[in-house]
């Protein structure tokens, strides 16, 4: 599939702080692209250094076969959406639409039959003689997006477009801004700081961490198969729990650092005796024996939800559980768990890469 966007060992340095390092991203036409990762990992920079706002420091940067490491951000023929909407707050919904168009000398008819369709496409048709302040916070960022899709650009750049909405409107706005990009065929390259935005919208995740990408590829391959502690840790909600361990005789086998803990199968082939970083995710440990051989813990915390329960464990290291619905426990509670057979995930206590193949 040929890349519409593509990054070659691109690197950004600001003095003695080099902010993005070997940056390698081919991202296809009609893509949906995520990335996603913790403050300061450079998300935000790889975003504005593709839009032009950040002049790259080496490395080669095309769009659409053309080398743009110099080329001004007004020539790329791409159309950013911020967290903040930026509107005109004196001007209507159809104006603030059809302000780009108005300043390439598009006519006033073309404009008006412009802002329609676009209205439609984000469900505004009724709103198009409205101010900002007449808008909810979700309409006035279909405003924003509306604004960008008007001037049917190469490719969207979204700077975490949702942060300033409450819980629910995020939710109810990520399927919204997904049905957008499948809608008009879109490229898009979405900055997040939410690994479950990332998750539930993207086509393609990129996750950094200090300016590497460390791993990237869909969404659920992330899940199952993190290449690092780092990306385990950061993709699923809750996050995975660690716990230290040996390899045991057998090769094929591991025991927590945990008092009664049992030898747990795994799928990876290991030395004997070496000492390894278990990852167990919250939602692969089941109270009682239901996954086979199970060890006691207690219970020191319970957080019912309605939906799901979460249950926290006694000493060190916590261990983190969730359960489907409520649960009558409480702390202090003794409790057997056992884990879900072929989903240990093993990790280099040093380096922190994966022991999967």
């Amino acid at each position: 599939m040929t890349a519409q966007i593509e990054l070659e060992n691109v690197q950004k340095h600001y003095g003695t702080f080099h902010a993005l390092k070997d940056i390698d991203l081919s991202i296809p036409k009609g893509q949906f692209v995520a990335l996603v990762g913790p403050s300061g990992c450079g998300k935000s920079t790889l975003l504005r250094s593709i839009a032009g706002l950040e002049r790259i420091s080496s490395g080669t940067l095309s769009i659409e076969g053309t080398v743009v490491n110099d080329m001004p951000p007004r020539k790329r023929d791409l159309a950013m959406v911020f967290q903040s909407y930026a509107l005109y707050p004196h001007m209507s919904v159809r104006d603030n639409l059809t302000y780009a168009l108005r300043l390439k000398g598009v006519s006033k008819a073309d404009r008006a039959k412009a802002a329609q369709e676009v209205a439609g496409v984000i469900g505004l048709q009724d709103l198009l003689d409205r101010k900002p302040k007449e808008l909810s916070g979700g309409q006035r960022q279909r405003v924003a997006m509306g604004r960008a899709i008007i001037r049917e650009p190469k490719a969207f750049l979204f700077d975490e477009p949702l942060s300033n909405l409450d819980a629910a409107l995020r939710v109810r706005m990520r399927k919204e801004v997904r049905a957008l990009h499948d809608r008009i065929g879109a490229t898009s390259v979405y900055v997040t700081h939410d690994q479950i935005e990332a998750m539930t919208m993207a086509d393609h995740v990129v996750v950094l961490q200090a300016g590497v990408i460390e791993q990237q590829g869909a969404p659920m391959a992330l899940y199952e198969r993190p290449a690092n502690r780092f990306v385990a840790g950061f993709i699923g909600s809750p996050a995975m729990n660690f716990v230290p361990g040996v390899v045991t005789e057998t090769g094929r086998g591991v025991r927590l650092d945990m008092p009664g803990a049992p030898e747990i199968a795994t799928e990876i082939d290991a030395a004997p005796g070496r000492a390894v970083d278990v990852g167990l995710r919250p939602e692969h440990l089941a109270i009682g024996a239901s996954h086979g051989t199970s060890f006691p813990v207690q219970v020191a915390a319970v957080e019912q939800t309605g939906s799901s329960c979460y249950l926290f464990t006694e000493g060190a290291p916590e261990l983190l559980v969730t359960t489907d619905g409520t649960s009558a426990l409480r702390a202090g509670a003794a409790i057997d768990l056992s884990i879900a057979p072929g989903q240990v995930h093993l990790f280099d206590p040093e380096t922190g890469l994966s022991l999967r193949d």
